[in-house]
């Protein structure tokens, strides 16, 4: 490993003492090992458990059958494109964005990064290629080392905490502008476009804007964009948090996914005819995307936590419905000219793996148009949702449609969708195994 299209990489790492090598588990947390310098540099072969993939949030694992009975290494394959110098580390040292594969070379069929690429691919068999962008929502608050007291916003300028008036502010009140000036210092190290940041409704709660491009190059810039969000937060003596919904009585944060998909060769956006009309690439499109959501709800919801954010409708809409410029419709398509038609799936909250919630949205996409599926009329104003078009609104619901569905089974493999469930399914029984201040506070007093 010496050269790749960046230029020397033994010059990209000079004064390096170590490289993490990570890559995304099913939750999108990145795994890997670190590794010293001149080990990456004579690249020497870095293994890892098949089973860290299936990783639970709580640490545990699911049965070994899930992911091979003797629990086999993975090789961890660095990919060039993504070797970056960490300007948040207070000692020299690099991150590596890599690929799960078998020790046959073959892709893993557990790894997520793996499942993007795969529906990727069909897509170029088809002479077509997917284009997204991600919003991301995130809250910032004070340190939370008690986990049963509530996250609270930080200290502002003025001596207060934020009371949820700032929507849409540019206001340096909240004190946040040394972390965020930080936040885009290492964006800007780490080559991560940007086009914009906002304050979004919640309480100290914010939003950006990726730039539409590839598939996994999103995912990727996703997902360094939350690890970055982390350590500069700590650095800063701030918690950064991608739930669901971290707050009651607050909206909560989503990750809408922008999709559009153009002609190989010429870029044209199949979804726009000449005339700028809508296509029946794009009518078939937002038909695979209703025919699949509610089978694949557990893959763009993947936490008990996140169908606190799916039970207050309002821009978070739990439902299979598409509409023009309506932020109640599950899948909305943005006002634009032709050249940038687009569907947005608003279902993905913050907390969603961006390799898995992308991958599962191209290949629903996909799969409308490979069976020209049509959709449902297009829903305006305040509307009914059919029920037809409703989606699981619980993770034990979502599971279960999930662990049911052929189509998930053929899309990612039987070995990914049972694993993956398996997986959660351990979560769910986690969380069910607490007993909440709710039901002490309602429920005891009912002798």
């Amino acid at each position: 490993m010496t050269t790749d299209g960046h230029g020397s990489i033994a010059q990209r790492l000079a004064g390096i003492d170590e490289v993490e090598c990570i890559t995304p588990d099913l939750n999108g947390v990145p795994r890997g090992k670190v590794m010293t310098c001149a080990g990456f540099l004579e690249g020497r072969r870095l293994q890892m458990a098949r089973g860290v993939m299936l990783q639970c949030v709580m640490g545990g694992y699911p049965e070994a059958r899930f992911y091979g009975g003797d629990d086999s290494d993975l090789a961890l394959v660095p990919d060039p494109a993504h070797l970056y110098r960490l300007p948040w580390s207070d000692t020299p040292r690099a991150l590596t964005i890599c690929d799960a594969v078998e020790l046959t070379g073959a892709r893993s069929p557990l790894s997520t990064r793996s499942l993007l690429k795969t529906v990727i691919d069909r897509y170029a068999a088809l002479s077509l290629a997917p284009v997204v962008a991600t919003e991301l929502e995130f809250f910032v608050f004070a340190p939370n080392p008690d986990p049963t007291q509530p996250f609270r916003p930080p200290v502002g300028l003025d001596g207060r905490r934020e009371e949820g008036f700032s929507a849409f502010s540019i206001s340096s009140n909240n004190g946040l502008r040394p972390f965020f000036n930080d936040v885009y210092a290492c964006m800007a190290a780490l080559g991560l476009p940007r086009d914009t940041f906002m304050h979004e409704m919640g309480v100290s709660q914010f939003e950006i804007n990726l730039l539409h491009d590839d598939p996994l190059l999103l995912a990727d810039q996703t997902l360094l964009f939350k690890h970055l969000l982390k350590e500069v937060g700590l650095k800063h003596g701030l918690t950064v948090v991608c739930m669901a919904k971290p707050l009651a009585h607050t909206a909560g944060s989503s990750m809408h996914i922008h999709q559009s998909v153009v002609e190989v060769g010429s870029g044209r956006n199949v979804f726009s005819d000449e005339a700028g009309q809508p296509t029946a690439f794009f009518r078939h499109f937002i038909g695979g995307q209703q025919a699949c959501m509610a089978d694949f709800t557990a893959l763009f919801a993947p936490n008990v936590n996140s169908y606190q954010r799916l039970c207050h409708p309002y821009a978070s809409p739990n439902n299979a419905c598409w509409s023009l410029d309506n932020r109640n419709a599950g899948l909305r398509i943005p006002a634009s000219g032709p050249e940038a038609r687009r569907v947005e799936n608003r279902l993905p909250g913050a907390d969603a793996n961006p390799y898995l919630a992308i991958a599962a949205s191209l290949a629903a996409g996909l799969h409308g148009i490979q069976h020209q599926l049509e959709p449902s009329a297009a829903m305006q104003g305040a509307f009914e949702v059919p029920d037809a078009l409703i989606l699981p609104c619980t993770l034990h619901a979502a599971l279960e449609r999930l662990k049911r569905s052929e189509l998930a089974k053929e899309l990612f493999g039987h070995e990914f969708i049972e694993g993956y469930c398996a997986s959660k399914t351990l979560e769910l029984t986690s969380f069910m195994n607490e007993i909440t201040p709710w039901e002490r506070r309602f429920l005891a007093v009912q002798a």
